[in-house]
């Protein structure tokens, strides 16, 4: 019984090689999609902070402005302190969501962020202070000044943890790292080259022997049992 020639068609073509799976291509593009936003900064302490400041700032400014004024010039600091603290706190969030630090190094983001912090923190304490001052137990101006305190204090909790983590990573050590401390590690450091001691006389007694008697006591000397 004869059997025919059989044609196998395979995946691989002999013009070049054979073509990611799709399965692979789908998974890079959603390891690149993922890698976009920082998701665990949702859950951080500073990004549920900086979820609070914002909160406070527009219950703030939304009680001001719905409430009749006792002072122009007091409540309009107050909304313009307002809207420039939220403002400034939404552009830090979503720099630190979609990691805009790492592609903008010129920017020393720690020191602008706390900076920036610094100056609406004041701000907003003078505008809290004048507005609780002018309120004249108006309920909706009462509410806005309270919700600009507790802006306040939690702006106050931003730089301090923002100091804080600063000022531990600036003092931290490679002894601090004990996976540092490797044979691999240790092998990359330089090895101090070994001091060679040189038998030496005492100056005075070089010049009474003669160059060539000195070595050869300097050797009995030390050679001696």
């Amino acid at each position: 019984m004869s059997h025919g020639a059989r044609v196998i068609r395979t995946g691989v073509s002999s013009g070049g090689p054979a073509a990611p799976p799709a399965a692979t291509v789908a998974s890079s593009s959603a390891g690149s999609d993922a890698e976009l936003m920082d998701g665990a900064y949702f859950r951080s302490c500073a990004g549920m902070l900086k979820v609070a400041q914002m909160i406070s700032l527009l219950i703030g400014f939304i009680s001001v402005n719905n409430s009749p004024w006792t002072d122009y010039s007091a409540y309009s600091f107050f909304q313009i302190v307002t809207m420039c603290d939220l403002v400034m706190i939404l552009f830090f969030y979503i720099t630190h969501i979609f990691r805009i630090y790492r592609k903008l190094t010129c920017v020393s983001w720690p020191l602008a962020e706390f900076l920036h912090y610094l100056i609406g923190t004041i701000l907003l304490l003078i505008g809290s202070i004048v507005a609780a001052a002018k309120s004249y137990n108006l309920t909706g101006l009462v509410a806005g000044a309270t919700f600009g305190f507790l802006a306040t204090i939690l702006c106050v909790l931003s730089m301090w943890s923002s100091y804080k983590v600063s000022c531990i990573t600036q003092s931290t050590k490679v002894t601090d790292y004990p996976q540092l401390a490797t044979p691999e590690f240790i092998s990359v450091l330089p090895v101090p080259e070994p001091r060679v001691h040189e038998p030496q006389l005492v100056p005075w007694v070089s010049t009474l022997v003669s160059h060539g008697q000195y070595g050869k006591y300097t050797l009995d000397f030390f050679t001696r049992d």
